[in-house]
């Protein structure tokens, strides 16, 4: 799967299926994400190959891996399996390739040391490594928005200079990084080496429209429809 933008628009890649549309990691999230016409369809997998941010944040009607793969190898979108923590990342390349999923599957995570297994497992395969990866829980907390965006402005900066690192440490061909730390010099330090940059989660047509900006080659949302809208009203008003 070559995820690198090129000349076109970004991807746009359904958040949990489309989170906005139906609850996430469902079979009903997935569906809407193809009704909206997401170009990838992405999803968490928690231990036990089973859809859910978390064995604790499972969905009310949960999903199989098994059963997710088997709907969307019936669709022409890519899928997107991001593996929440280190310790089955072969039962889920064994389902990528028992679906015939190889040559429009890409994985990510936010531990290196799963990236530098599908590494080795499955050096085609696209690996993606996640930033930041939230330890404590911090996200769920509400700072003041003064305290946040002091806090992104400083780690944004800091990216160009993270992102070598980060690349080589998870052996991964690709970045995904959260919205806020997107940077023309973020992407374009992992364009240089070769790495396309999926931003997450944009769910405005301002950060669409920003993240566009920027060069990204993949926007994540929960709202796939809302950033096919943007963009394509982005380039409606960049051709006047």
């Amino acid at each position: 799967m070559n995820l690198l933008r090129g000349a076109g628009r970004p991807l746009v890649i359904g958040h949990r299926g489309a989170a906005a549309v139906a609850a996430e990691n469902t079979l009903a999230s997935l569906e809407a994400a193809i009704a909206a016409g997401a170009d990838i369809v992405e999803f968490d997998i928690a231990p036990g190959l089973r859809l859910g941010h978390s064995l604790h944040e499972l969905p009310h009607e949960e999903l199989s891996l098994d059963d997710a793969l088997t709907f969307l190898a019936g669709h022409d979108a890519g899928v997107h399996l991001d593996v929440k923590l280190p310790g089955y990342e072969r039962e889920v390349l064994d389902a990528i390739r028992a679906h015939g999923l190889e040559e429009r599957a890409l994985v990510s995570t936010a531990f290196a040391s799963t990236s530098r297994r599908f590494a080795r497992l499955a050096p085609g395969l696209p690996v993606a490594i996640g930033y930041p990866r939230d330890r404590y829980g911090v996200s769920r907390v509400r700072w003041p928005a003064s305290v946040t965006r002091a806090g992104a402005a400083s780690l944004r900066q800091a990216m160009p200079l993270r992102i070598p690192v980060l690349l080589r440490w998870a052996r991964a061909g690709a970045l995904s990084l959260h919205q806020s730390l997107c940077s023309r010099a973020a992407v374009a330090t992992a364009h240089r080496l070769g790495a396309p940059v999926l931003a997450w989660t944009a769910n405005e047509p301002a950060a669409v429209r920003r993240l566009a900006a920027a060069g990204v080659d993949g926007i994540v949302s929960d709202d796939p429809e809302m950033v096919l809208e943007a963009l394509e009203a982005l380039a409606t008003l960049l051709a006047l």
